[in-house]
């Protein structure tokens, strides 16, 4: 199997599922503060797709946390596996492992920025 599909695949979906919290949850409440409510109106005039990840964004969480939790889980059963021998090859293979965790850790983060943004702002800000 190819390095980078092995070590970075997951991680990267992870990312896409948690920035799809950013886009759902933080997007709106950062352009709403900066008083760029008419770009917001624009963005949902045009994009119908943001009011329906907003409307359902339990469903995305749920599913995003997943996607997080399972990424997480493959980057822990394959920490041990080992490089190739060759010294290019294993450049490589380290290379891919830090990637996909920097991948994982920026994912988490967009996680919980959107989960703090979703949930909690609105109580704590208002």
């Amino acid at each position: 199997m190819k390095l980078w599909l092995r070590e970075a695949t997951a991680p990267s979906l992870a990312l896409f599922a948690s920035a799809s919290t950013l886009v759902c949850c933080a997007l709106p409440a950062l352009l709403i503060t900066l008083g760029a409510g008419a770009v917001m109106a624009g963005l949902t005039a045009n994009i119908p797709g943001l009011i329906w990840l907003t409307a359902h964004k339990k469903e995305l969480f749920i599913i995003s946390g997943i996607m997080l939790l399972l990424a997480a889980l493959v980057k822990w059963l394959n920490r041990n596996a080992p490089c190739p021998i060759d010294p290019k090859l294993a450049k490589a293979c380290t290379f891919w492992r830090r990637a996909g965790t920097i991948i994982l850790s920026i994912a988490a983060i967009c996680y919980l920025v959107g989960g703090f943004f979703a949930f909690f702002a609105a109580d704590l800000l208002l």
